[in-house]
């Protein structure tokens, strides 16, 4: 149904849109530095399930309507960018006690459910992968082949998984960074305060983020 050749001409597209940081690297960096390891990877996961619900969408026509309509775009933009800023707000405001949540694994006590439905969020209302998958994803998609929306879905899970990967490390990172900040309550307080502070500066970001025509 794929060719060889498709798969490999998305993969290097996906990679390369990826690897440039956005919306998602930040927001899985800025969880890292303010709740350590445990919460970044469930961030990450909860994200590329976002990027699934979005591959759904653009295989069954939704995406079409989301990239053509400025409405939907920045409605959809703007209650992402919300929602991160809000956690940044809620991971600076909780900055001084962080050191409680290294007792164990860190990000301990932390509800997997809502870290995974807050990635989620933030995964389903980025930007870049909206209009990536809108108006980039079709064109790796040959008609006469047939199963369209099987190609799509097909596509879509090449670049979840591609992404898991990529998004993983570099929380991964960051976390094991946090770990050197986390030997003193200041500095931990310190990077909990920057991790909190990325998320408000990529939500003003995401807002004022304009479409690509």
């Amino acid at each position: 149904m794929v060719s060889t050749h498709q798969l490999l001409g998305f993969s290097a597209m996906a990679l390369a849109i990826i690897l440039i940081p956005g919306p998602t690297v930040l927001f899985v960096v800025g969880r890292a530095l303010a709740h350590g390891r445990r919460t970044a990877l469930t961030s990450v996961a909860g994200n590329e399930l976002g990027v699934v619900a979005l591959t759904c969408a653009v295989a069954f026509g939704v995406g079409a309507i989301v990239e053509r309509s400025v409405i939907v775009f920045t409605a959809l933009k703007l209650a992402g960018a919300a929602y991160i800023v809000y956690l940044g707000v809620q991971a600076f405001r909780n900055r001084g006690s962080l050191q409680h949540a290294l007792v164990g694994d860190p990000g301990a006590g932390r509800g997997a459910g809502r870290e995974m439905w807050q990635g989620f969020v933030v995964g389903v209302t980025n930007p870049k992968t909206i209009v990536f998958f809108a108006a980039v994803l079709p064109q790796f998609v040959e008609r006469d082949r047939g199963g369209v929306p099987l190609q799509m879905l097909l596509f879509g899970l090449v670049f979840a998984t591609i992404a898991l990967l990529c998004d993983s490390i570099w929380g991964l990172a960051a976390a094991t960074a946090r770990s050197w900040f986390a030997r003193s309550p200041r500095r931990l307080a310190a990077i909990g305060g920057t991790g909190g502070l990325m998320l408000i500066g990529l939500g003003v970001t995401v807002a004022a983020t304009g479409r690509k025509d």
